[in-house]
């Protein structure tokens, strides 16, 4: 953007005709304006919301020293030769007529040839040019990512008691895990020096990949690990909708000058993408909230529709995370994540759903394959939630069943008052947040969220922030790290079977068995079932392993003496067992293990021989 910037005892302007098209649709008619700061704007190629930002920034500051309060923005092609498009040009230009809230801002009509009379005032600082471009604008980052590293925590370990320990009178002994967490999370360690165990199993197993033709943090997922993600998200979602979430659907960019966004902004420890449109500067959102929000902001509540639940997994949300904190599963740029939110009347309404959804989550996590041997709580709070509410803390530490990892702040800084999350603690001794849910006291009113209360009064609900499982890419992390924990013991890594890609692969042993293992695959997968063929000439040996190496759960391999028997000889690869069952029997055996688990078929196609070979 180039800008002539002149401040006038007056300037008198008449429109006398369209130049271009899409000029702006007005009367011609003399202007005159006194005392007044000319802009004289040329909007360029690659301008967009920050650059018009900075540029009335500039303005005015240089305002304020000439004592001026009175602004004329005049559109002005002809200070550059690299225009952008008059549909962009104009959007700036309204963009910038709103931005200077201290101002008196009129506008030039946008498209017009005009003829013009201009008296300039005669001091030092009466004529000035500026350029301004993206460049020149440092990066932005909220005021709460900034602040996040600077506030004050005090760490301690919480018992069920209601002991507060400080790390240093604590007895680790038997509490390994919340060692590491306690450390790592005061430490605030966020970077990686080598590679997590996760890595190459989402790799070998066919799961996930970095694509390098996109941003880092940003995965592919091929059919095994699309197949997983699916049946993750359906039971979240049913989970969610059985305690009474409704379900909703959201944009996944927004203005980044719209006010509510501007202020949450600054509330929300979160690193931004930002896409230039037509002028505006949109941001693609870092989580479900803002949307549910400006949804909710439109519904008309009485408190007998509290508490209100609505919930959206997000595919996406995107976090520009620093590229020394990215990793594999764990740590993404772009992720799914079960957002649900409810909106409650007042604190004890928040407190009973804060109990609900606690053991909501714990129910969840441990469906999707993760013990609570394997996390551990962290309790966040400002000092005085802690002091009204220190029975209620103590609850979520029995609850938990061992110690907690406790952090308080003196003052509150963000827009919550209480925080729990389950943290996964990996092979490398990298802590992970998992489940989690907040007590929002800020953003109803900044969104301007309503209900109206018995004495038919408005007031603002307290919002809840759950997400019952955390990023479902993370969990799919955390098996897998739980995975490469069983090898190194010496066990068989293996999934859930239900979130197994295969769960039965069926083996001929030549090609005259192929038809009989066609007929019985056919009869498995009519059973909700995810079957497989391996169909190629490759030796039996060769086709085990390889099924071993895919951790398929089953293997039935087919000769003769099963063609002819009424039993199947099944391979058990957990157990390393060769046991003879009936078909009924097996597949009972199989439904035991998948009941109310939501199911997918395969994935892949069913005949080996017909495969591509994916290249890790």
């Amino acid at each position: 953007m180039r800008i002539l910037q002149l401040h006038c005892d007056n300037i008198e302007y008449t429109p006398t005709k369209k130049e271009i098209s899409s000029a702006e649709e007005i009367t011609p008619e003399i202007k005159r304006f006194d005392e007044v700061v000319v802009a004289f704007i040329a909007v360029e190629e690659g301008d967009d919301s920050s650059v018009a930002k900075k540029a009335m920034n500039e303005i005015t500051d240089s305002m304020k020293k000439v004592g001026c309060k009175k602004l004329l923005l005049y559109p002005y092609a002809h200070l550059s030769s690299k225009l952008a498009s008059p549909t962009t040009a104009l959007s700036i230009l309204k963009q910038m007529g709103l931005l200077g809230t201290d101002l008196e801002i009129s506008r030039a009509p946008f498209g017009w040839t005009k003829s013009y009379k201009i008296q300039v005032k005669g001091h030092p600082l009466a004529e000035t040019s500026k350029t301004i471009t993206k460049e020149d604008i440092q990066e932005e980052i909220s005021e709460a990512v900034i602040s996040e590293s600077k506030i004050k925590s005090y760490w301690y370990i919480l018992t069920s008691d209601g002991t507060m320990h400080e790390f240093s009178d604590f007895d680790f002994t038997n509490y390994q895990n919340l060692e590491v967490l306690a450390k790592y999370e005061s430490d605030k360690k966020k970077s990686f020096e080598e590679p997590s165990p996760h890595v190459n199993l989402m790799k070998k197993l066919a799961i996930a990949d970095y694509e390098p033709a996109s941003d880092s943090g940003n995965m592919r997922f091929y059919p095994n690990g699309r197949l997983i993600k699916s049946l993750m998200e359906q039971l979240v979602t049913k989970r969610v909708r059985e305690y009474g979430g409704y379900e909703v659907e959201t944009p996944i960019m927004y203005d980044s000058h719209h006010p509510s966004m501007e202020s949450y902004f600054n509330r929300f420890p979160a690193r931004q993408y930002s896409i230039d449109s037509e002028g505006k500067q949109l941001f693609l959102r870092f989580a479900a909230c803002f949307g549910q929000f400006l949804m909710a902001a439109d519904f008309q509540m009485s408190y007998k529709n509290l508490p209100y639940k609505l919930y959206e997994l997000t595919r996406y949300s995107f976090r520009r995370e620093q590229s020394g904190e990215l990793v594999g599963l764990r740590r993404l740029r772009a992720f799914t994540m079960p957002d649900c939110h409810v909106f409650c009347k007042d604190m004890p309404q928040a407190i009973s759903e804060l109990k609900k959804r606690f053991d909501l989550s714990k129910d969840v996590i441990k469906e999707l394959g993760i013990s609570d041997k394997d996390y551990e709580l962290a309790i966040r709070f400002t000092e005085e939630f802690y002091n009204q509410n220190k029975e209620l803390i103590v609850d979520f530490v029995k609850k938990n069943g061992r110690p907690v990892l406790v952090e308080m702040w003196k003052e509150k800084f963000f827009y919550f008052v209480f925080k729990w999350e389950f943290n996964y603690i990996d092979n490398l001794g990298n802590a992970s947040a998992l489940s989690t849910d907040q007590i929002d006291v800020e953003n109803a009113k900044r969104f301007g969220i309503e209900f109206v209360d018995e004495n038919n009064k408005p007031q603002y609900p307290i919002i809840l922030h759950n997400s019952p499982s955390g990023a479902i890419e993370r969990v799919i992390y955390a098996l897998l790290e739980n995975a490469a924990k069983q090898a190194k013991e010496g066990k068989k890594p293996q999934l859930p079977l239900w979130l197994s890609p295969t769960q039965v692969r069926v083996i001929p042993l030549k090609e005259d068995f192929l038809e009989f293992s066609k007929s019985l695959a056919s009869k498995i997968s009519q059973n909700d079932i995810r079957v497989d063929i391996d169909d190629r000439n490759e030796t039996i040996g060769k086709r085990i392993r390889e099924a071993e190496k895919e951790w398929i759960r089953y293997i039935l391999v087919i000769g003769e003496k099963e063609v002819n028997s009424e039993k199947l000889s099944i391979r058990d690869r957990q157990t390393g067992e060769t046991r003879e069952l009936f078909f009924q029997a097996f597949l009972d055996q199989i439904k035991n293990q998948t009941k109310d688990k939501p199911f997918s078929p395969l994935n892949l196609p069913m005949y080996l021989s017909k495969r591509p070979q994916i290249m890790v």
